[in-house]
């Protein structure tokens, strides 16, 4: 049940972040997760999206964009509970190479996505412990 993340190279200057944005706002689509990791001259913007297809077409004529299987991970929006999802991953030797979390309104959920080593061992040991993960589906609902 991964979800799929974009990432689209963004040049590091000013106005380039904003145009990329403005191009998703005026395609209608709207952003559930965002981070951009920079370095000295581009930076590569990592987005969860309501429309995967649409936005992947409008970025595609600004930017290169890629679409990578991520885990999102619901969790009670409390102190510890971030913990409790990595002890398990971590108890059973998945990796994680990058995470971000983002909230939504929708539900007042607290979300929290993961780039790991095998997303399916994750999405496994994830719900054998409780843990609720979304699906492209749910992600366009929020």
């Amino acid at each position: 049940m991964a979800i799929k993340q974009l990432s689209a190279f963004v040049e590091n200057k000013p106005g380039k972040l904003s145009h990329m944005i403005k191009v998703l706002s005026e395609a209608d689509i709207n952003l559930r997760a965002m981070s951009i990791a920079d370095t000295k001259d581009f930076g590569i913007l990592r987005l969860i999206v309501s429309d995967i297809e649409k936005a992947t077409a409008v970025l595609s004529e600004e930017s290169l964009v890629t679409a990578t299987d991520v885990v999102a991970v619901k969790m009670h929006d409390k102190a510890g509970e971030l913990y409790k999802i990595l002890e398990v991953l971590n108890d059973s030797a998945i990796n994680i190479e990058y995470m971000y979390a983002f909230t939504a309104a929708t539900d007042r959920g607290a979300y929290v996505v993961f780039r790991v080593d095998n997303n399916k061992d994750a999405e496994d040991v994830l719900h054998n412990n409780g843990f609720i993960t979304l699906s492209q589906g749910d992600i366009a609902a929020l």
